[in-house]
C-alpha cells in the first residue's frame, strides 16, 4: 500500500515529505484530466472499451512522473498534464495488448475483467490502436504554454520510448525467450529496460523537456528514470511470485507458469530485492543536486521497492 510519511534527508537536514497525500492529490489531478480526455460517440463501443481500461484505476505513477519531473526544472502542471495524459493512454494500450491471447493471455488487470473479456479480442485490439494514436493527438492539440520546439521534442520522445526502439522491441524480444531455458541475463536486462524501463523514462524526461530542462539536467534524470524503471520491473518479478491476484489486481503466479525468465529466476529473491534496493539509492543520488525539490521523486523512488501490488 501507498505509505506513510516519507523522511528523507535534504541537505542534512531531516524533512518529512507526505507521500501518500502527494500521491492522493496528483492522482486527483489526472483522474480528472483522463476522463474529460475522452468522450463517448458515435461508434460508442470503441470510446466505451477505450474508457474502460483508462478508467480503470491504478496507481498512475506514470503520468504523476511526468508532472514531477516537469515541476522539478521549474515547469507547471497545466504544461505537462496533456502529455501526462498520453503517457497513461500508451501505458493502458500496452496493458490491454499484453492481455490479448495472442500475448499474455490473461482475464484480469487493475481487478477488473480485461478488455477483450469484456468487449471481445476485436474491440480490444482496436481499443489499444484507439488510445496509442489519441495520445500523440492529445500532445500535439492540447499542450498549451509551451514553446513548439518543446513539444515537437516530446513528440519524439514518445515515438521512440514507444516504438520497436523500445516498448515494442522489449515486447518482441520477450515473446521470443518465454519458455527458452538458455535466456540469459543480459536478455533479461534488454527486455526490461526497453519493455518497461523505456515508458518510464519517457515519463520523467518528457515532463522535464516541458519544463524546460538542460541538457545536463536531462542526462541526470535519464540516469534516474533508468535506474527506477528497472527496480520497478524487478520488484514486479517478485510480487509475481510472492503476492496473490487478490493483492495485485491481476494473475499472480504467471511467469513462472509461462516459464519467463525473471530476476528471481536468475538471482533468487533476495538478491533480486537487494539489486533493486541499490537501484533506487543510485537513482536518488541522481537528484542530489535539486535539493528538496527532488523530494517527491526520490519518495516515488522509495514507494517502488516498498510497494506490495
Amino acid at each position: 500500500m501507498i505509505a506513510e510519511t516519507e523522511k528523507l534527508s535534504t541537505n542534512s537536514t531531516n524533512v518529512e515529505f507526505d507521500l501518500s497525500a502527494y500521491l492522493k492529490e496528483r492522482q486527483k489531478l489526472v483522474e480528472a484530466a483522463l476522463d474529460a480526455s475522452i468522450k463517448v460517440e458515435y461508434p460508442e463501443k470503441i470510446y466505451e472499451s477505450m474508457r474502460y481500461s483508462l478508467m480503470a484505476g491504478g496507481k498512475r505513477l506514470r503520468p504523476i512522473l511526468c508532472l514531477a519531473s516537469c515541476e522539478l526544472v521549474g515547469g507547471t502542471i497545466d504544461m505537462a498534464m496533456p502529455t501526462a495524459c498520453a503517457l497513461e493512454m500508451v501505458h493502458t494500450m500496452s496493458l490491454i495488448h499484453d492481455d490479448l491471447p495472442a500475448m499474455d493471455n490473461d482475464d484480469y488487470r487493475r481487478g477488473k475483467l480485461t478488455n477483450h473479456k469484456v468487449y471481445g479480442e476485436n474491440i480490444a485490439i482496436l481499443a489499444g490502436d484507439g488510445l496509442l494514436t489519441l495520445a500523440f493527438e492529445f500532445v500535439a492539440s492540447q499542450t498549451q504554454n509551451v514553446p513548439a520546439e518543446r513539444v515537437l521534442k516530446v513528440i519524439t520522445q514518445l515515438g521512440r520510448a514507444f516504438g520497436a526502439a523500445g516498448l515494442v522491441g522489449g515486447q518482441v524480444v520477450d515473446i521470443e525467450s518465454e519458455g527458452k531455458p538458455d535466456v540469459s541475463l543480459e536478455t533479461l536486462h534488454f527486455i526490461h529496460t526497453h519493455k518497461t524501463g523505456a515508458l518510464l523514462e519517457a515519463c520523467v524526461l518528457c515532463g522535464a523537456i516541458l519544463g524546460g530542462a538542460s541538457e545536463e539536467t536531462l542526462q541526470r534524470l535519464s540516469r534516474y528514470a533508468q535506474n527506477i524503471g528497472l527496480a520497478f520491473q524487478i520488484i514486479d518479478d517478485i510480487l509475481d511470485i510472492t503476492q496473490t491476484q487478490e493483492q495485485l489486481g491481476k494473475s499472480a503466479g504467471k511467469d513462472l507458469a509461462a516459464q519467463k525468465a525473471t530476476y528471481p529466476s536468475f538471482l533468487g529473491l533476495e538478491e533480486s530485492e537487494r539489486q533493486a534496493i541499490q537501484l533506487v539509492a543510485e537513482a536518488k543520488a541522481q537528484l542530489a543536486p535539486f535539493g528538496q525539490q527532488g523530494m517527491p521523486l526520490c519518495a516515488i523512488a522509495d514507494f517502488i521497492t516498498s510497494r506490495t501490488y
